[in-house]
């Protein structure tokens, strides 16, 4: 299988997910949260769901974090040099939802993706090595690149593992873990 094929396969999953269906796999994936080694960290990069794409709903996570007193960090992203800028998440943050239907903070306090601990990375699927597909730009691969070394990359996914996809490319960052609403995936040992 190729990356477009595994794509294609999971967004047409992905479509056929009602509005009840989402929240449920969603509050599951919060839930399983619980269980990972994470406790100790103080900043957390969260995505928001593109709900025209029937994403993980992050709302729950952000209330767990908030609730742990974590530092919350969004990203905006520049859709001309494909790189994503970070702002701490704040009582003021003004969200706006841009062209592509993404969720973003307009401004705030910029926080360097150095300071990031643990990053909650949205995908399409995953396979048993921890290798992800999103949806093909790029974006979380640079800036997860730009991060710590030891910074723990976490994916989210409605779907247990897929098979794996034959064109790996030398700069596909592989995942720590991957939360599903029944599991809890680790690939630190893979």
């Amino acid at each position: 299988m190729t990356k477009a094929e595994v794509r294609k396969r999971y967004l047409d999953l992905r479509k056929k997910l009602t509005p009840d269906e989402i929240e449920s796999l969603s509050l599951g994936i919060a839930n399983q949260f619980l269980r990972l080694p994470i406790w100790d960290m103080k900043y957390f990069h969260v995505f928001l769901p593109i709900r025209s794409k029937n994403e993980v709903d992050t709302e729950f996570l952000l209330t767990l974090l908030q609730g742990k007193d974590k530092e919350v960090v969004l990203s905006r992203s520049d859709f001309e040099s494909h790189q994503m800028h970070h702002f701490l998440l704040t009582d003021s943050t003004r969200i706006i939802v841009n062209e592509y239907g993404i969720p973003e903070p307009e401004d705030g306090i910029e926080v360097p993706p150095n300071k990031i601990e643990a990053v909650i990375v949205p995908l399409l699927a995953f396979d048993a090595n921890g290798q992800r597909i999103g949806y093909g730009k790029g974006f979380y691969d640079r800036f997860l690149s730009d991060c710590n070394s030891n910074v723990l990359k976490i994916g989210v996914s409605f779907y247990d593992i897929s098979d794996s996809w034959e064109d790996v490319l030398p700069t596909d960052i592989a995942l720590d873990f991957c939360v599903t609403p029944e599991n809890v995936f680790d690939f630190r040992q893979v």
